[in-house]
């Protein structure tokens, strides 16, 4: 039996467990309006929060709505942020006792993981794979509108699978079902739920590994790879994936999920992996293109600082240093020092 926690209000509502909460929310953010404004009257606004949370009558506010393009289009929707400050407080209290029940192989927004260290693990199952050169396959697949698929009841029942607490279920039963969505659906720009995203589908993680036995899976977010030897054994594995996510998690995977040769490349985490070598993803490299001869642009006109170039430049390079890409790299950006000049 998997165990269980009790306990936990006390922790989430206490002031200065509230005051660490809003230092974490605001990181990165402090010169934006609501996180000013929250500033202002710093203590009257936790002591507010930590009083409705006390009298279990904090409820929601209403989500910001806005689209994003890039790398696909996505309706984001954000809370305010003194609900961030909630978000926080309960993220802290309930994010590790989680953590300690998920797989190694799961590397969407945990420290230590990232998309970067998933693509070299993926790398790393490729090479162990190719033993006695052995042809290799890859699963590749990823859930069908996940955020918007995720059914509330089965989270719930998730959750409490770990936590007793129910003063803490309730609140995040009251996030939860706030969003506007029916019975299922969770918003797409909130810490709670990149964090319910990977307790939800942390059910298929155990079931791939201690029920199925697979060996080289790995998972990011709500795209997992699986790569093996034996491609019928791989479409087994998908027939049996496929029920589970639908009779357990009430998910589909995308139409686009394939099983092919990995001398192809494996298209994951934003980069094409080989055992022997990693390239950028081509559609990386193109927007990067469009981008930096823009910039350049701008440059030229006096629109942009310097200071925004370079850290467009470095931004990239940041993404280009975790795989093989000198001589892609090095004409880029003599193709935006010519433009700029």
């Amino acid at each position: 039996m998997s165990k269980t926690y009790n306990n936990l209000w006390a922790g989430i509502i206490e002031w200065e467990n509230l005051y660490s909460a809003y230092l974490e929310a605001k990181r990165k953010k402090r010169y934006k309006a609501g996180v000013l404004r929250f500033g202002a009257n710093l203590e009257e606004n936790i002591t507010n929060i930590q009083n409705h949370l006390i009298w279990e009558s904090w409820r929601p506010s209403k989500w910001k709505e806005f689209m994003i393009y890039e790398p696909k289009q996505r309706l984001i929707q954000a809370p305010p942020f003194k609900d961030r400050v909630v978000h926080h407080a309960l993220a802290d209290a309930i994010g590790p006792l989680f953590e300690k029940k998920f797989i190694f192989d799961s590397y969407a927004c945990r420290r230590g993981k990232g998309f970067h260290q998933a693509a070299k693990r993926v790398q790393t199952f490729l090479c162990k794979a190719y033993v006695n050169r052995k042809t290799t396959y890859v699963l590749k697949a990823d859930i069908s509108k996940y955020f918007h698929s995720i059914d509330h009841n089965a989270l719930l029942m998730i959750l409490r699978r770990t936590i007793k607490d129910k003063r803490v279920l309730n609140l995040n039963e009251r996030i939860i079902r706030d969003a506007e969505f029916d019975e299922c659906g969770i918003p797409l720009g909130s810490l709670t739920s990149q964090i319910y995203a990977n307790i939800y589908l942390d059910q298929l993680d155990h079931y791939v590994k201690d029920d199925l036995g697979v060996k080289y899976f790995a998972r990011y977010m709500d795209d997992f790879i699986i790569v093996c030897n034996d491609k019928k054994e791989l479409w087994k594995l998908l027939s049996k994936i496929e029920r589970f996510l639908t009779n357990n998690l009430k998910l589909t995977l995308n139409p686009k999920t394939a099983i092919f040769q990995a001398a192809r490349g494996v298209d994951f985490c934003g980069y094409r992996i080989w055992r022997d070598h990693i390239l950028p993803r081509k559609r990386n490299i193109r927007r990067a293109r469009r981008h930096f001869a823009m910039l350049a642009r701008m440059y030229s006109k006096r629109e942009v600082s310097l200071e925004s170039v370079r850290a467009s430049i470095m931004s990239f390079l940041g993404y280009v240093k975790h795989c093989d890409s000198y001589i892609t790299t090095r004409n880029i950006l003599s193709e935006t020092i010519l433009r700029g000049q």
